[in-house]
């Protein structure tokens, strides 16, 4: 069995704790309007052109987004970074698009990465059935899972589907005491307004500490609008600004008075 990766990234320090490498699986049933990695969101290898310049020159190169691999490849791409894992207490991250969308051969590769002896996480937005969520929770020793929205039609309006789901994935984690990192992005005009915050910080606040023990704030930042346009993709974010540190700063400070660990950034 071979999965589509479409980025691997070593020495990754914001995708779990301490040293990982993160593998990217293509596919995700989301379309979130604010996106940064659009690439991940078809479940097809995809051409797209790229103009390199040197000079006053411009060469055109066609690259494959995509590449198919077996999880024992991907093991062995791994193994050659356990110094790192073993030395600062990391491992390995799924992330994409939505790993979950690969759901056989992201079990296979869990399977491997687990029988290894590294730290597993998942980095997910939680859209997937309860019966795939029921499969990766042995292998997985932590989740990052997105919590994007909990007004469902809100929800459908910026991502393409509702939240049901997503929340009954979330509560389904909890219930099985697994160990969650919630991530919440701060997208103005969708999310930020003081009613919603409000909303999610009585909502986060109800869970239990031992199994959710952090919430990272994800500042909306215009890194990736450009390649909307290699792909064809409207970027429907173009009038946004990004939120400013210190208003960062004072989520940080709004969300940690329910007593939980905020970061800013993940």
């Amino acid at each position: 069995m071979k999965g589509l990766v479409f980025n691997i990234k070593r020495y990754a320090i914001h995708d779990g704790p301490g040293i990982r490498i993160t593998f990217f699986l293509k596919g995700c049933p989301l379309n979130c309007w604010w996106c940064h990695n659009p690439e991940g969101i078809s479940p097809k290898p995809q051409r797209v052109e790229r103009i390199d310049r040197i000079g006053e020159r411009e060469f055109r190169v066609t690259e494959e987004v995509g590449k198919y691999y077996t999880a024992g490849e991907l093991l062995t791409i791994a193994e050659k970074e356990r110094v790192f894992m073993e030395e600062s207490g990391g491992g390995v991250t799924l992330s994409g698009g939505e790993p979950l969308m690969q759901a056989d051969f992201l079990v296979e590769s869990l399977s491997l990465f687990k029988d290894a002896g590294m730290h597993t996480t998942l980095d997910t937005s939680g859209y997937a059935s309860n019966s795939v969520m029921n499969r990766v929770m042995p292998l997985t020793d932590l989740f990052l899972f997105d919590l994007k929205h909990l007004d469902s039609d809100r929800h459908t309006e910026f991502t393409g589907v509702g939240n049901e789901q997503i929340l009954e994935n979330l509560d389904l984690l909890i219930r099985e005491k697994k160990k969650i990192f919630l991530r919440f992005p701060v997208i103005p005009g969708f999310n930020d307004d003081s009613e919603h915050l409000l909303r999610v910080r009585d909502f986060v606040g109800g869970m239990n500490r031992d199994f959710v023990t952090e919430m990272d704030l994800l500042p909306y930042h215009h890194i990736g609008s450009s390649k909307y346009k290699r792909f064809n993709m409207e970027y429907r974010m173009s009038g946004t600004g990004q939120p400013s540190g210190s208003r960062m700063h004072e989520l940080k400070e709004f969300f940690g008075e329910n007593g939980l660990t905020v970061r800013i950034g993940g």
